[in-house]
């Protein structure tokens, strides 16, 4: 016997999200503690992407997951480190003018969307149109379970290319403002060693004597359950890349999750461990490697005489594998752009914060 609800179940659920989202944002404008609003903001990330997965859209969901309440609630907390963390007071003038212009915004967003078809209507154009001609096209073009991979990684290759030229162009500018954790200032002298110039003079076995005391000082559950969950989370990563053709998933959250290991890593066992592991060259040069991937591959189905990001001439006897080949090698170029890009600019805000650290700032 089906049970009859006098409200959709669903509806009473997103009026509660969009509640508890209004909430948490009326707390972020209002509260001036830096660290509070950046756990907020990561409080309002879950909120959204639990949301989106109402909305059925669940690719939207792990992105904002893995990329909103995590990799981005740790890069806050670590540009928090060049700054106070209290928000200077502004004026009112000021507020009422930011309030103002977020008042005019919203209006003219709202009313915006009285022209815009009602929330899953099928005769909307992106239904009876373009989402089902993806639907149908995917299923002969292509043949993999997750449309959403198959719009992005084929149909769209253009865009998620010029996506992944954007991460990478911001990785620049974070490395270009803050350095990625070098050794050497602008005169040229070798620095961030881990050590001041009180403890390069002290005798070796005083230093022996505190790195001792350090090592004694870790807290070694931490250390024992990170060495656990590392090659775990790692290997999460790489499920979520392979597995993006059948289900959510891809080179942009596999790219975080695994960036997210080594930044887990780098909190428990500090930078200096962190930078022999993966040293900030190599991170460097997986930024740009990843999108040498992603192009070189459009420029190997141009050679074969096909066009740019052609899949279909990797495997001219089989499209459908040469589709499945092409989806692989440039959802590999993602991966590799984003985690370094992720990395570069963690190691950026770690390395500065060391810099001005040492300066006694």
């Amino acid at each position: 016997m089906e049970m009859s609800f006098p409200i959709d179940i669903f509806v009473i659920i997103d009026l509660i999200l969009i509640s508890m989202l209004l909430v948490v944002g009326i707390s972020i404008v209002r509260l001036n503690n830096l660290f509070v609003i950046v756990m907020l903001y990561g409080v309002y990330s879950l909120l959204a992407a639990t949301w989106f997965v109402s909305l059925d859209a669940v690719d939207v969901a792990f992105t904002e997951a893995a990329v909103g309440a995590g990799i981005s609630t740790v890069l806050m907390l670590g540009a928090m480190l060049l700054t106070s963390r209290e928000a200077k007071p502004t004026t009112p003038i000021r507020r009422w003018g930011s309030l103002l212009i977020v008042g005019v915004t919203g209006i003219a967003l709202i009313y915006a969307t009285f022209d815009m078809p009602a929330f899953g209507d099928p005769n909307s154009p992106a239904n009876s149109y373009v989402g089902l001609m993806y639907l149908k096209a995917t299923i002969t073009d292509i043949s993999i379970p997750n449309v959403v991979t198959a719009i992005l990684a084929s149909y769209r290759g253009f865009d998620t290319f010029g996506e992944v030229v954007v991460v990478l162009t911001a990785g620049l500018g974070v490395m270009l403002i803050l350095g990625i954790d070098s050794r050497r200032s602008r005169s040229g002298e070798v620095e961030d060693t881990g050590e001041s110039a009180e403890d390069a003079n002290e005798p070796p076995a005083v230093k022996e004597t505190t790195k001792q005391i350090d090592a004694l000082n870790h807290h070694i559950v931490l250390q024992v359950v990170a060495k656990m969950l590392i090659p775990i989370i790692i290997l999460y990563a790489l499920y979520v890349h392979f597995h993006g053709d059948y289900g959510p998933g891809g080179g942009f959250q596999a790219g975080v999750i695994f960036a997210s290991a080594i930044i887990l890593y780098s909190l428990i066992f500090g930078m200096d461990q962190t930078r022999r592991a993966i040293p900030p060259k190599l991170v460097q040069f997986g930024s740009a490697l990843g999108v040498l991937i992603y192009g070189g591959t459009g420029v190997i189905t141009i050679l074969m005489g096909g066009k740019f990001l052609d899949y279909n001439m990797l495997d001219q006897s089989d499209t459908i594998h040469a589709q499945h080949m092409g989806i692989l090698m440039i959802e590999v170029g993602v991966l590799v752009t984003v985690a370094s890009v992720m990395l570069s600019i963690y190691y950026g805000f770690a390395g500065r914060y060391r810099q001005l650290k040492d300066q006694n700032w």
